[in-house]
């Protein structure tokens, strides 16, 4: 069964296409304007000590399961414990969860691409910040042009998984990954050469313990917490996929602490990016998610060749979302091969169907369906299905991979931990990481859900 499994070209092929799964628009969207709204220099701090002790447990657990079983999240638990039927249910919400992901996700990466050519255009020179808002509202309020954005990207995800694994998904992720690493360095060092850029710099970069407590301890502890686990697409099996097309050679704590130190220099290096830029320009990075589509816009019409850094800009976040769309892709693609035995062109053809039919809800929701307020005015299908995803498939399923994982009546420690080791490199030890794992570690996750269950339906304040 194994020798048939597909396999990566490279450990740099591995590396690159796990991190770009984990590299998307929750590094270069969310996690600077997050940061803004909690104050700076503490929520990094916080933030890169529970991205070590949740985040890349669960990673290595994923990656384990998947070169364990040589399969996706939706076979996996039937070939590492075939007695215990009841962890299949978590393979096929694990499914579901990559499925929902991408009703929306291709969505939000259709917006990245047209606003990439409508700066590259020039289309926001000359427009008040009214006017670029406006923008926003109208193409949002347009299902035409975000269905034609979705079907370009659906149909390029098609496309290179299609190929192959090796010579389209890993060959095409790797160069998007170099130029999207390349684009963020030159990024980051223009912004920080902009005048005023230190004062944005000093807010990002060095803790603040008045801003801290002004903020509220908990509220940041609570949100550094969170993104921690949700920037690796950690608990819906898209990184266990992987671990199914790569070799023995190495240890998984090896390959987890790479993949992550690789997500988070992204993350950190976008905060380079935008935070300085919007204090050159005394612009609040902490506006929220309209920071990148209406506020930066407006910052790169008063920047000295704005047009072309830009059109940089949007490229960079065009890039970051395809590497996830096509890893999310690849992550459905297998298990539905997992699930019918269909060749990988006939499946493909299938989700080039289902996939953008699928999205559209999304799409409608901003316009046709915009009476349909999931939680209340202002909120909208996307919001409904990022819910679903974020609040409640993924820390739930990060919940299972911990139990499944580290205990007797799933997988068990043993056997994850002899997986984990093989080959050369650090390896997880017993003892006190056990205990941790199998206890702390669930009671962190399970804590999450019920904390982002409770403030969604505000019976909490965080």
């Amino acid at each position: 069964m194994s020798d048939a499994r597909e396999k990566l070209a490279s450990r740099l092929g591995f590396i690159l296409l796990s991190a770009g799964c984990a590299i998307g628009l929750g590094n270069v969207w969310r996690f600077p304007y997050i940061t803004g709204q909690n104050g700076g220099g503490w929520f990094v701090l916080i933030y890169l000590v529970f991205l070590a002790l949740i985040g890349l447990p669960v990673l290595v657990m994923e990656f384990a399961t998947g070169r364990a079983s040589q399969r996706s999240i939706a076979k996996l638990h039937a070939v590492l414990t075939p007695e215990r039927k009841a962890w299949r249910i978590h393979g096929v919400a694990g499914v579901v969860g990559c499925v929902v992901l991408m009703m929306f996700y291709t969505t939000v990466t259709g917006w990245m691409v047209i606003y990439l050519f409508k700066m590259a255009a020039g289309s926001f020179a000359g427009l008040s910040p009214d006017k670029i808002g406006a923008a926003f509202g109208g193409m949002v309020g347009d299902p035409w042009i975000q269905t034609w954005a979705m079907l370009g990207v659906v149909l390029a995800s098609v496309a290179v998984c299609a190929i192959g694994l090796q010579k389209g998904l890993e060959r095409v992720t790797k160069w998007m990954m170099l130029c999207l690493l390349v684009l963020i360095v030159v990024l980051a060092g223009h912004s920080l050469m902009l005048e005023g850029a230190e004062k944005g710099l000093a807010f990002y970069l060095v803790p603040d313990f008045a801003r801290f407590k002004a903020i509220g301890v908990g509220k940041v502890v609570v949100e550094a917490m969170n993104h921690a686990f949700f920037t690796l697409s950690i608990g819906i099996g898209s990184m266990a996929i992987f671990g199914s097309y790569v070799g023995r050679d190495h240890t998984l704590l090896k390959e987890g602490v790479n993949v992550a130190v690789l997500d988070t220099f992204v993350a950190v290096v976008a905060g380079l990016v935008i935070i300085p830029a919007c204090f050159a320009f005394n612009v609040e990075p902490g506006q929220g998610p309209g920071l990148i589509f209406v506020t930066l816009p407006n910052v790169f019409n008063h920047m000295v060749g704005g047009r072309v850094w830009g059109t940089l800009f949007f490229l960079f976040m065009s890039a970051a979302a395809l590497t996830t769309v096509l890893a999310v892709f690849e992550c459905i693609l297998a298990s539905l091969r997992d699930f019918t035995g269909w060749s990988r062109r006939t499946a493909c053809a299938v989700l080039a169907v289902a996939i953008p039919v699928l999205s559209l809800p999304c799409i409608l929701g901003f316009s046709v369906w915009g009476g349909f307020k999931p939680f209340g005015e202002g909120s909208c299908v996307l919001d409904l299905e990022d819910f679903v995803v974020s609040n409640v498939l993924l820390p739930i399923g990060g919940l299972v991979f911990a139990l499944y994982c580290c205990h007797r009546y799933g997988w068990g420690w043993e056997k994850f931990r002899a997986e984990v080791n093989t080959g050369a490199g650090a390896c997880v030890p017993n003892g006190v990481v056990r205990v941790y794992c199998a206890y702390v570690l669930p009671l962190m996750i399970l804590g999450l859900f019920v904390i982002g269950i409770l403030s969604k339906f505000h019976v909490i304040s965080v």
